[in-house]
């Protein structure tokens, strides 16, 4: 069976305040963590956006949970400042971290840079990236001009065991360019026939490592209540993933959100919405069957302990068994 983790969402929950969730979850029987790393929240009623690389160096020091998190090279953080700061972590925690080095967003880049460049010289500056970051966390020195400059950089507290470099994919086509050079791939929920296709695209691509799907979910006692969870806090991340990657700010995607009267049908095309936890485990079940090797669990709700509470007592054995 997958392996089930539990995401710490950055965007909606202060940082102090999901410390503590995923020290529940581990008591609730969560086996594995990530998190996201955004500058911004994808909405205003998200409302927060703690520092991942800060948060996961307490996360891991107060759990026995391996961690993993996505990551955008580029902007934001130099490749050589993310292998430097993803080498630290493997050295404390060995065996522990994974990071998913993405191409990331316009909505996190745009705070701290002026240039948001079209996907495919993202693309390349990402493969010029998992090129890097590995060279540096095997303890080579490092120089080159493009994409971005490295004048004989090294990371000269290096890994004994380097962490996994997994490449985050919404496309297939995106699945099977980075399969040669990613040691895995995550991707999230979609209708089961696209996530095979994904599957598939990863692994003929030439991809052997493992693979994780982030499960966005709504649950409640209740099914309105659900609903109204769902529709609070995730009708703005409903969109193609061109609109996700190129809106600039929180505002932005409200805005999209009102514009198209994004309402409780096309967030469920997004958010498994339930308040049967019984229908839960059945989706899980699903993705796992479909091979899926990691199952992180993300609840888009701001308060996490009754979700923690009711998977924890009745999902995860059902999973289990």
């Amino acid at each position: 069976m997958a392996t089930v983790g539990f995401h710490a969402s950055h965007e909606q929950i202060p940082p102090e305040q999901l410390l503590r969730d995923v020290r529940h979850a581990e008591q609730a029987g969560f086996a594995a963590a990530m998190c996201s790393d955004h500058l911004e929240p994808w909405s205003p009623r998200q409302g927060h956006a703690g520092f991942a690389l800060s948060w996961l160096g307490a996360a891991l020091a107060s759990t026995a949970l391996p961690f993993g998190f996505v990551h955008a090279p580029g902007r934001r953080y130099h490749p050589v400042v993310t292998a430097q700061a993803t080498a630290t972590l493997a050295r404390m925690f060995p065996g522990r971290v994974w990071v998913a080095l993405g191409t990331g967003q316009r909505l996190n880049e745009r705070p701290v840079s002026p240039h948001w460049p079209a996907k495919e010289e993202r693309q390349r500056f990402l493969e010029a990236s998992f090129d890097v970051v590995r060279r540096l966390h095997a303890g080579e020195e490092v120089t080159r001009e493009e994409p971005f400059r490295a004048d004989r950089a090294r990371v000269w507290s290096a890994p004994e065991v380097p962490p996994p470099l997994l490449v985050p994919a919404l496309t297939p086509a995106t699945a099977r360019r980075f399969a040669p050079v990613a040691d895995g791939l995550i991707t999230v929920n979609q209708p089961l026939e696209d996530l095979r296709r994904m599957l598939e695209a990863y692994r003929e691509g030439g991809g052997t490592g493992r693979t994780v799907l982030q499960v966005h979910l709504s649950w409640a006692p209740e099914p309105e209540q659900a609903r109204a969870i769902a529709r609070d806090q995730w009708r703005t991340n409903v969109f193609d993933p061109v609109t996700m990657a190129e809106l600039a700010s929180p505002q932005d995607y409200e805005r999209k959100a009102v514009q198209q009267d994004v309402g409780d049908e096309q967030v469920a095309g997004a958010v498994n919405v339930s308040a049967d936890l019984g229908r839960h485990a059945q989706w899980l079940h699903e993705y796992a069957e479909l091979g899926f090797d990691e199952l992180q669990l993300h609840h888009v709700g701001r308060e996490q302990a009754p979700f923690l509470d009711a998977f924890g007592q009745e999902v995860l054995p059902q999973l289990a068994g």
